[in-house]
């Protein structure tokens, strides 16, 4: 993937993140739909972090040539 292409989708998953975290309640959570949430924001923040930063060239690797 070019650094462009990574961009773009790491801010997607950025964008998801902020849209999941207006759904969340201030503190920690009490129910296992908000413990969900919380989830999902975290995880698309770690989504967003791995396309933008590459920390393991996993998208820099050349599988199909």
């Amino acid at each position: 993937m070019s650094v462009r292409q990574r961009l773009i989708v790491g801010s997607l998953w950025i964008g998801v993140a902020a849209v999941m975290a207006t759904t969340l309640e201030p503190g920690l959570p009490s129910t296992l739909g908000e413990g969900a949430r919380l989830f999902v924001v975290v995880m698309a923040l770690f989504l967003a972090v791995v396309y933008i930063f590459d920390p393991w060239d996993i998208h820099s690797r050349e599988y199909f040539e």
